[in-house]
């Protein structure tokens, strides 16, 4: 018999590998939602783990709603990016909010698990965004039979939720803005400007070099070359997701393929959205000066924002605050976080959820930690 020779060898080879990889991915692509289980591994009494998809403003939608007693407040988040769902990362960042809230992990319009090739490329817009936040909104309150929800808005989804939020005050109980967009154009020329001194100052030659080639200006597009490099830039520098992240490629894209609640093609769904969102909406977002836009809420506001978060300008979101007017605010500072505190400290953000933000106050706001007074009336 004739030999298979060197190079039917190696197609073999990547055939084998690449069967092994698919059979793996099934593996952990069940696309079922977790259920909370009992001391006896039954399904807790009282509790909700599901994933649907719900008719919002003609465009099925999806969602997870999870939470441990199901009487619980009601609250809604709001994910980053264009469209970048971010459930998939409590797999790696439990953030145990689920023990006071029923929480509503919905995937925005052309993101993961709402994402369709026939969704009109119109609505692609902030305008629609918003008017989706309201309708979500509107669906769990009917659903849960509550007067008002609680609204947690993450990065890009900041952008959307702070505006649903100043233009229905009445929904929500109140506001909480993590990683809280401002300007975001201005952001990125803050963030340009630390990401290479710091490059400078570690003897990074090649990052200088390559950031310095193509600088973002107060105008959009972004050069495409700082594009390119501005997330694993970040990333390297402990500025990004996390602060312990150090590849947006380990970090969140392969996480997104080792999420069991998703199957493998919302997988690939996730990504192809995604993509397609950023070419619509990426500039009309970062050109958006909320500061101009939304000066006033009519509801309690909470700012949430890591020390380390160069993706979206810690110094220019409380800045925003300060100058933003509300009934009650308080800006938190998370020590140890970069872009999202949610996930790099649960403990304290369920504290500070606990304590202030379901009791109306802000007594662990920096402003009143820091001076040791009540800051309730603020």
């Amino acid at each position: 018999m004739a030999g298979i020779g060197t190079a039917g060898l190696i197609v073999g080879i990547l055939l084998g590998v690449i069967v092994i990889l698919l059979g793996l991915l099934l593996a952990v692509s069940s696309g079922k939602a977790k259920p909370f289980l009992d001391e006896k591994g039954h399904a807790l009494a009282g509790s909700i783990s599901e994933k649907i998809h719900v008719n919002i403003n003609g465009v099925q939608q999806g969602m997870f709603i999870i939470g441990k007693n199901v009487d619980n407040p009601v609250l809604l988040f709001i994910h980053g990016g264009t469209a970048m769902p971010e459930y998939f990362l409590t797999q790696n960042y439990p953030t145990g909010m689920e023990q006071y809230f029923t929480i509503c992990w919905w995937d925005r319009r052309n993101a993961g698990l709402s994402y369709s090739a026939n969704v009109p490329p119109e609505t692609l817009t902030v305008e629609q965004s918003i008017s989706d936040t309201l309708a979500v909104t509107k669906y769990l309150r009917s659903r849960f039979h509550k007067d008002k929800i609680y609204m947690m808005a993450h990065s890009g989804g900041s952008l959307i939720g702070i505006q649903a939020a100043a233009r229905a005050p009445e929904l929500f109980y109140a506001y909480i803005g993590v990683g809280q967009m401002s300007y975001q154009l201005q952001s990125e020329m803050l963030s340009y400007e630390y990401m290479v001194g710091r490059y400078k100052e570690i003897g990074n030659t090649r990052m200088v070099k390559q950031l310095e080639a193509a600088p973002p200006t107060m105008s959009v597009p972004l050069p495409a070359a700082y594009m390119k490099v501005r997330d694993s830039a970040m990333h390297s520098l402990g500025v990004g997701t996390t602060h312990d992240m150090k590849s947006v490629m380990t970090g969140v894209f392969l996480a997104s393929w080792l999420f069991r609640g998703y199957t493998l093609g919302e997988k690939l769904a996730l990504w192809r959205g995604k993509f397609s969102s950023d070419q619509m909406l990426w500039d009309k977002m970062i050109a958006t000066d909320l500061t101009k836009q939304i000066q006033k809420l009519d509801l309690p506001v909470y700012f949430f924002h890591g020390k380390y978060d160069y993706t979206v300008s810690y110094s220019l979101a409380k800045a925003y605050l300060d100058r933003l007017q509300a009934p009650i605010k308080g800006f938190y500072t998370f020590e140890h976080s970069a872009h999202s505190p949610m996930f790099e400290e649960p403990d304290r953000m369920k504290q500070i959820l606990q304590e202030d933000v379901l009791a109306g106050k802000n007594n662990r706001s920096d402003a009143c930690t820091q001076t040791t007074r009540s800051c309730e009336s603020n």
